[in-house]
């Protein structure tokens, strides 16, 4: 029984990776390394917790060319560890290079 729920909890952790990727104009996603990167805590299934990150501040005033919020391997991992009561991911920002 608690191999099943070992290997159920081991799908879902690989199958769970996600991201949301916003841009100011439609174009392809970047793929170079982010200005900014971060993680973020959020707990009980990501359903508590909220952050805010200046874009303004962390681009120096420009506008940000895409931010993105993903949850990846390694916050999947960390997320069936604690059975979702701790649920991190990670935030990136893309500014204009000067």
């Amino acid at each position: 029984m608690l191999n099943r729920l070992l290997a159920c909890s081991v799908g879902i952790a690989l199958c769970a990776c996600s991201s949301v990727t916003i841009q100011p104009e439609a174009k392809a996603k970047i793929t170079t390394k982010p200005t900014y990167q971060e993680s973020k805590s959020f707990f009980i299934f990501g359903l508590v917790g909220e952050h805010h990150i200046n874009v303004t501040e962390v681009c120096k005033g420009k506008e940000p060319l895409q931010m993105q919020s993903q949850q990846t391997f390694g916050d999947g991992v960390l997320t069936i560890i604690t059975l979702g009561m701790y649920t991190p991911h990670t935030a990136k920002v893309w500014c204009p290079q000067e």
